[in-house]
């Protein structure tokens, strides 16, 4: 399963998790994804799509 926005492509981000005591491992920030129903390309389907795409209207949620 790809975590990735349908919309507009933001996927997942890497950086460190940082101690207190500066000890620094590697993690990735993933998306705030959402399974929505909306009109997409023209028809009624799932999608993906990130919190930002939905806040922003980018798409437009199927009735």
């Amino acid at each position: 399963m790809a975590k990735r926005c349908e919309v507009c492509g933001k996927g997942p981000a890497a950086g460190n998790n940082v101690s207190h005591a500066h000890n620094t491992t590697r993690r990735r920030f993933l998306p705030n994804l959402h399974n929505v129903r909306a009109v997409f390309d023209g028809q009624t389907r799932k999608v993906k799509v990130c919190s930002s795409c939905l806040r922003s209207g980018k798409i437009k949620k199927a009735a």
